[in-house]
């Protein structure tokens, strides 16, 4: 069947259509010519064996943009895309043949060679190899791997043709540096032929045949491509005459009317590796159809491409209304006015530049100009949204998919939680049904690699009830539910044989307690014991204290969910429990001889098995109140207390324990406090061991002092003792870094005290070494809150004088901020200095002052806690 033009057009045989993929131009005189031409067949560039699946292009359902997903059955890893837009001539092409009845056809290299080159490629990269022969360099058909990339040709070497841009030659040729303001002008906006529907394509082919000529026909895999193209076509002209159109791109065609053999063709195809693929239809985004996204047949703008496409008229004043639209719900002011002005500066902008009608680049300049106030952070929102576009192509539940994705479309609908290209955060409450099924899908997706959702930090609250993911749905995740099919049949079952692998291949404990946290958050539990045999048994031959930190924190935590998700934790209580007695044992020899990346290394791992503390003994409490904490349940730990304690180092430290304080007094400190009093005793252990690097020194004393055992005045001491001008000045520095990082500030603020001996400290610092610890004071008071910077230096600069109420608060003798010296506590030291000097042969010879208590009396009054005290304002037991 062949309408008026139908002589015409296959004059000289079949009708060959050259096109730019992913065209409106071509797309409209595709059609045109299909009009005129009424072929009795139409070929298309594509897998023939995604000719089954061209029926479902008919159901409404199937909305671009869309991509023929074709992946291997062993390795559903190994994949390749053919992305159709509404725009694209093959898509064009595909709609018409099915409306008028008449039978469509893939041509192109089966994808059973594509991917088993894609194979053979990969390996050869692997081994060191050629990284292949470059023919799909700058190609603009895009239609050899879609997505996956170029493939090399068997037995191509380095010295094969690399195959030109063509459009970026041609627009060279006409005098214009960039191609797509060439291809506007030549074809967008001149449209299809009004006399002579196939003129442009014979132009266009006209021009293909000049390149071939001048630079050749490109790689042996064009060569390939083009011969097994040619038997399809024979077999069709067989079938259907010469009444046939072929869609393919405009490289191409030249190829197509030569004048080969059979045998010739048949040889080129002899040998090609092969491999069982399964394809299918998958959602599509314009995001991906865009070059930058990495796509090899990509273009620049696809969402100003599909507008172009859809406009019946005036598409400068339309696409511009869409930018003025988009920039109101932005809350930015815009108005009719300022639309008018930018159409107007856009055809003008053309008229100077020589253009038909205005471009892209003509409607951009104006955007900027009149709707943008000349700014690019509003116009980067138009060019993201727009320009480039979210639009997220559908499936029907007819198109092929393999079990795991039909149960996942299933979930989907169920949770009411439909793909979007665009990204959004999803605020969930994990108390109401629907909530908790979404947080245990997309954790279930996380663990088999589907990275769909990823978690993010929750604006409203910290509880664990709530839970706040980012979502966007990228076309690749279509690929990763096909790879992990291999699991399973459903996304609950896969999770599960995920999880259970991913235990028993893991290496290190923290890939394990992780793995134990996911399953848990994943709602998991039947994959739970697998992972907990692994876990302890890992954790006991695991003799790294580093290791054993980094466990402890996604343990602890995985403790928190069982009230809300209904989880039995008790065993991973008992783990759990078992792991920070083995690092309160190891933590101290482990923090010698540190250099200083080792150092804030290990400064991360105390923070983390601090807070992993706190919260494992709160879920041991609910678990047996009273256990967790101990049995010192009086003066011992009442009130946050630790005081003084038997000396036995009992609840599991045993002998261990107590020889790693040895000299120092800790199994005093470790005695009777329970989990929370045994980790304590090995914060003073830190504070007070002088082989341990300053920062974490530092760090213990703080964290003793914000857990209320440790008294300001002996929190104070310590950093007298640090900050003496005895200590080098880094080891200072590294002191103050991790006693005041970390939210430091506001304990500056409020207590001037320490504030004042850090100034007397910084304000002595030798001119030489100051260059030394500027780096690490700067990136201490860099992680401040400015109101905090600002209020820290408010009280340097009066000084507590100068603070309401500071002088009947503080007095005038705060050390370092003293308008005159202290002589009481100056003549506290003489009898020291006399005996340094030699001027007394004895200390006692030297009378005391009358206000200053001896050496030993204060250093017993140190050691001393009133009996209705609170807190424990001493570290009893430790360098005594």
């Amino acid at each position: 069947m062949t309408g008026t033009g139908g002589g015409t057009a296959y004059a000289s045989g079949p009708l060959l259509l050259g096109v730019r993929h992913h065209g409106p131009g071509s797309a409209r005189a595709v059609r045109t010519a299909l009009d005129a031409a009424r072929p009795a067949a139409v070929l298309i560039e594509g897998p023939p064996e995604a000719d089954a699946l061209i029926p479902l292009a008919a159901d409404p359902g199937l909305r671009p943009p869309v991509a023929l997903l074709a992946h291997a059955v062993d390795e559903p890893g190994r994949s390749a895309f053919w992305p159709f837009a509404e725009f694209s001539p093959e898509w064009v092409a595909l709609r018409w043949a099915l409306e008028q009845g008449v039978p469509a056809r893939f041509i192109d290299l089966p994808a059973t060679h594509t991917l088993a080159w894609q194979k053979e490629a990969d390996e050869s990269r692997h081994d060191g190899g050629d990284d292949g022969d470059g023919g799909d360099e700058g190609d603009d058909d895009g239609d050899d791997a879609g997505e996956s990339g170029p493939a090399p040709d068997p037995g191509s070497g380095h010295g094969e043709q690399v195959r030109v841009d063509p459009l970026a030659v041609l627009a060279e040729a006409a005098g214009y540096d960039d191609p797509e303001r060439w291809w506007e002008d030549v074809v967008e906006h001149r449209g299809p032929g009004a006399r002579d529907p196939f003129a442009p394509f014979a132009a266009v082919a006209e021009a293909m045949g000049a390149l071939r000529e001048r630079y050749g026909a490109g790689g042996r895999r064009d060569l390939v491509r083009e011969a097994h193209m040619r038997l399809r076509l024979r077999d069709a002209r067989k079938e259907f005459g010469d009444a046939v159109a072929v869609v393919c791109g405009a490289w191409h065609v030249p190829a197509l009317r030569e004048r080969t053999t059979v045998t010739a063709d048949r040889a080129l195809l002899k040998g090609l590796p092969r491999t069982r693929t399964d394809l299918t239809w998958v959602p599509w985004t314009h995001r991906r159809l865009a070059r930058s996204g990495g796509y090899g047949a990509g273009i620049d703008s696809p969402g100003w491409y599909g507008h172009l496409f859809h406009a019946p008229d005036r598409p400068v004043e339309r696409w511009l209304t869409k930018v003025a639209r988009l920039l109101r719900e932005e809350d930015r002011i815009v108005s009719s006015a300022h639309v008018i002005e930018a159409v107007r500066l856009a055809e003008t902008l053309a008229v100077l530049r020589g253009r038909p009608l205005p471009g892209l680049g003509e409607t951009t300049d104006a955007v900027r100009a009149v709707l943008c106030d000349g700014s690019d952070v509003p116009l980067a929102l138009v060019h993201d949204r727009l320009v480039v576009g979210d639009v997220l192509g559908e499936v029907p539940e007819s198109a092929p998919a393999v079990p795991l994705q039909r149960d996942l479309a299933r979930q989907q609908r169920s949770l009411r939680l439909k793909p979007e290209a665009l990204e959004r955060e999803l605020e969930l409450d994990l108390r109401g049904d629907t909530d908790a099924g979404r947080s245990r899908l997309l954790h279930r997706l996380r663990l088999l690699g589907v990275g769909w959702g990823e978690p993010a930090r929750s604006r409203g609250s910290t509880g664990t009830f709530r839970e706040t993911w980012r979502l966007r749905w990228e076309p690749e995740l279509s690929v990763r539910v096909a790879e992990a099919g291999v699991w399973g049949t459903t996304v609950h079952a896969a999770a599960r044989a995920k999880a259970e692998a991913d235990a028993t291949a893991a290496r290190a404990l923290a890939e394990v307690t992780a793995l134990a946290e996911q399953c848990l958050l994943a709602g998991l539990p039947d994959a739970l014991p697998v992972v907990m045999r692994v876990l302890a048994d890992r954790a006991a031959l695991d003799t790294d204290v580093g290791h054993l930190a980094q466990a402890l924190p996604a343990l602890v935590r995985s403790l928190r969910y069982g009230d809300v998700r209904g989880t039995d934790t008790g065993a991973l209580a008992e783990v759990a429990a078992g792991l920070a007695e083995r690092v309160f044992v190891g933590l101290p020899p482990a923090c010698v001889a540190l250099d200083t990346d080792a150092a804030e290394e290990m400064r991360g791992h105390v923070d983390a098995v601090h807070t992993a503390v706190g919260l494992l003994t709160e879920s041991l409490t609910g678990v047996s109140a009273g256990t967790a904490d101990g049995g010192a349940a009086g003066p011992t730990e009442g009130g946050n207390g630790t005081g003084a304690a038997p000396a036995g180092c009992g609840n599991g430290i045993g002998a261990a324990a107590t020889a790693g304080a040895v000299g120092e007094g800790a199994g005093a400190a470790a005695g009777g406090g329970g989990l929370r009093g045994r980790w304590r005793a090995v914060l003073r252990v830190l504070a007070l061991r002088d082989t341990a690097p300053g920062v974490i020194r530092g760090r213990a004393v703080r964290l003793l002092l914000d857990d209320g055992a440790l008294a300001p005045e002996e929190a104070a001491r310590l950093m007298g003792l640090a900050l003496s001008p005895g200590t080098p000045p880094a080891a200072a520095a590294a002191w103050v870094e991790g006693f005041a990082g970390g939210g430091g500030g506001l304990l500056l603020v409020h207590d001037e005290r320490l504030l004042a001996l850090l100034d007397t400290w910084l304000t002595g610092v030798p001119a030489d070494a100051f260059t030394d610890v500027l780096p690490l004071l700067r990136r201490t008071f860099a992680a401040y809150e400015p109101g905090v910077r600002r209020t820290l230096g408010e009280l340097v600069r009066r000084g507590p004088g100068g603070r309401p109420g500071g002088d009947t608060a503080q007095g005038a003798t705060l050390p370092g901020f003293a308008a005159e010296p202290d002589t009481g506590r100056a003549d506290a030291v003489v009898p020291v200095l006399r005996l340094l000097l030699g001027l007394d042969t004895r200390l006692d010879t030297v009378p005391a002052p009358a206000h200053t208590p001896p050496p030993s009396a204060a250093r017993e009054a140190t050691h001393e806690t009133a009996p209705d005290s609170t807190h424990d304002d001493s570290l009893t037991g430790v360098g005594a």
